[in-house]
């Protein structure tokens, strides 16, 4: 029997917009910046701004595909070293979370892991999360830092800064290709 939450059925969302938000965070890390400077920060407001209603939900549903497609690849390569991916990510992930009570309220912290967990066992974070209501404006930073955790920690165990990046690129390209 399929699941209402099963990944088919969830929209896929504006994931270029999402990896490029993710990705200016990695490069921001990796540079030893604690903030986007200024002008970048500038231009992200601006370009958040210009969204609407409508392409804010599809940037979330890109952070929540982007979610999902980490942990589909953090399972797979826990699964080949026989390693269970909810006990060997989940429990890091929160511990890393609870560290950064300015991005991720204590709150935040149950739905982020149950986000995660769903991702890990091949639900779609989008669809999980409707079932509990609307995405709150407390939840935003604790989504991007969720995203944001997972390729940085896949980009950590590969020893490679841009995998996870190209990685999600890799399968848009390849999704492209196929339409």
């Amino acid at each position: 029997m399929s699941s209402p939450c099963d990944p088919q059925h969830a929209p896929v969302g504006d994931v270029s917009a999402a990896l490029f938000m993710i990705d200016s965070r990695l490069k921001e890390i990796a540079d030893g910046r604690a903030a986007l400077d200024p002008e970048q920060q500038r231009l992200a407001d601006q370009y958040t701004a210009s969204l609407g209603p409508q392409g804010a939900d599809d940037v979330l549903d890109g952070v929540c595909t982007l979610i999902f497609v980490f942990m589909t690849w953090l399972r797979k390569a826990h699964e080949s070293q026989g390693k269970d991916v909810i006990e060997y990510v989940v429990p890091s992930l929160v511990a890393t979370m609870r560290r950064m009570p300015k991005s991720v309220r204590p709150e935040a912290i149950p739905t982020m892991a149950g986000l995660v967990v769903a991702a890990g066992t091949d639900l779609s974070p989008t669809l999980w999360r409707k079932q509990y209501g609307d995405w709150t404006a407390e939840e935003m930073n604790p989504l991007e830092a969720t995203a944001f955790l997972l390729a940085e920690h896949i980009n950590r165990i590969t020893d490679d800064p841009d995998f996870a990046t190209r990685l999600v690129a890799e399968a848009l390209s390849g999704a492209e290709g196929e339409d």
